[in-house]
């Protein structure tokens, strides 16, 4: 059995005793503190996503779309109690895909750490675009791709410099958006009951919910179309799982987010959807042509609520460029570790940071964002439609992995099973379940979902056949358990 390599607090090395380091490869540092770590948390379910995409969901389900929500939003947070329960045992900077490794194989841990990794880098291009057309809007004199260029290389110099300096960047974009859209709600549901002064709503209550043909106007089988245009919504909910091994206390860091991700969905997605619906009819124009959250600030009469909601946007377009940069690269350097990417990967320099995992990742972005500019329509779409149905790739992982894990833990190390899946193993098949049932009614749904998850598994399979064939060509002395888990001396 392999020791286990540490994390060094912040000014320490690590490093297995008697082992020869390469250059600059002191390891990870834990440089983010516990303020980081729960905003980090409470942020990492809220994207773009909700802002932007929630007003094309509530077309195509009216009310129902909350009970889309509540699905996908229970399934996360199973998803996220499987995964707790590993990381509060066994912290690692690759998380799900180093416990995958130990549990199902290194073909496992291969596949999905490198899938993973392509989804983020897809999703660093979109983000920069999403970013670059709000600034633009504000400042046309500078061009889009400019724009572009500019975000992608600010985040980069913020996570080259310290896992710090990512932390507290992310610490204040949460707290943007976390103050968002919690005022949003407090404000909306005053404006709902018409107690809020100045509002221009006529505060309808609950009325709206039925009003406009029920609460299932298009039928409760649209529930499920609802499933699928909110699922990707959710994703990122994971990476408090990765920052935690760099924090000085993983452990309490994870189960403090595991036991809080109930409240954050409830309130962040189900409570401010809520409130759009009961401020507005859900067949009201506005909330498609404006979007949910600016239509319903509109109707209670705030002033440029447009601009306010672009800047709340942007926030959010920074914090997931900010964060998918700082996953990557760390599950980059995971798959250096375990010997599944280049050994450069893994080297990190004097302050804890891995400066070849970072700028690797940041330069499959730009070639990302090129071809979104150069090519949208067919090398773009296709990088897009194939890295689609990885978060239900990775969801689907973890839920497996856990199921072996469990007696991986009981065996070893039973009183580092703080944090317990309920209802094990019967929630867990059960999420299993639901996450295939989900992925098959895409590929039955067809058009963009069918492309989506049938590119995405040939891409897997791609990635799947390269780790089995790495697996079998592996010396025999780099078999055996992965060393990439991290905890903290104290």
């Amino acid at each position: 059995m392999n020791t286990q390599p540490t994390l060094a607090k912040e000014g320490g090395t690590t490093g297995n005793p008697g082992e020869v380091q390469p250059d600059g490869a002191n390891g990870l540092k834990a440089g983010l503190k516990n303020r980081h770590l729960s905003m980090i948390a409470i942020g990492g379910v809220i994207g773009a996503g909700l802002f932007v995409g929630s007003g094309s969901g509530i077309a195509a389900a009216g009310p129902a779309i909350l009970l889309s929500y509540a699905l996908v939003g229970a399934m996360v947070v199973f998803v996220m109690r499987m995964l707790g329960e590993m990381a509060a045992a066994r912290p690692s900077s690759g998380s799900f895909s180093a416990y995958a490794d130990q549990a199902l194989g290194r073909w496992a841990g291969f596949t999905i750490g490198w899938l993973y990794w392509f989804f983020w880098v897809v999703v660093l291009a979109v983000e920069a675009t999403a970013g670059a057309v709000i600034l633009e809007s504000w400042i046309p004199a500078v061009p889009q791709w400019a724009w572009a260029l500019i975000v992608m290389v600010v985040l980069t110099a913020t996570n080259l410099g310290s896992v710090a300096s990512y932390g507290e960047f992310e610490f204040w974009f949460a707290g943007i958006k976390v103050v968002a859209i919690a005022g949003f709600v407090v404000i909306g549901l005053l404006a709902v009951f018409g107690v809020l002064p100045g509002s221009d709503n006529p505060g309808a209550g609950f009325a709206h919910l039925t009003d406009a043909g029920g609460f299932f106007p298009m039928g409760a089988g649209a529930i499920l179309t609802g499933v699928l245009m909110v699922v990707f919504s959710f994703m990122g909910s994971e990476i408090v799982t990765l920052a935690a091994g760099e924090s000085e206390d993983p452990q309490r860091a994870v189960t403090k987010a595991t036991n809080s991700v109930i409240w954050r969905i409830g309130v962040f997605y189900l409570g401010s959807i809520f409130v759009v619906l009961t401020l507005l009819p859900w067949n009201d124009e506005s909330i498609t042509e404006k979007g949910s959250y600016v239509a319903a600030l509109d109707s209670i009469g705030i002033p440029a609520a447009g601009q306010i909601m672009n800047v709340i946007v942007l926030t959010a377009v920074l914090s997931c460029l900010n964060s998918g940069l700082y996953t990557a690269s760390r599950m980059a350097f995971s798959l250096g570790q375990r010997g599944d990417a280049p050994a450069s990967f893994a080297r990190t320099n004097g302050r804890g940071v891995p400066v070849t995992a970072i700028l690797s990742s940041v330069v499959f972005g730009f070639v990302a964002v090129f071809f979104n500019y150069w090519r949208p329509d067919d090398v773009f779409a296709f990088l897009l439609n194939s890295s689609g149905a990885v978060a239900l790739f990775v969801w689907l992982v973890i839920c497996l992995t856990q199921l072996r894990m469990r007696k991986i833990i009981l065996r070893e190390s039973p009183e580092k099973l703080v944090v317990r899946m309920w209802l094990f193993p019967y929630l867990t098949w059960a999420t299993a379940a639901m996450i295939t049932f989900v992925l098959g009614y895409m590929v039955y749904d067809g058009g963009s979902n069918r492309e989506q998850v049938v590119l995405s598994l040939l891409v897997a399979a791609l990635v799947l056949a390269i780790g089995i064939v790495k697996d079998r060509l592996r010396k025999p002395s780099e078999t055996g358990e992965p060393s990439d888990t991290i905890r903290v001396d104290t």
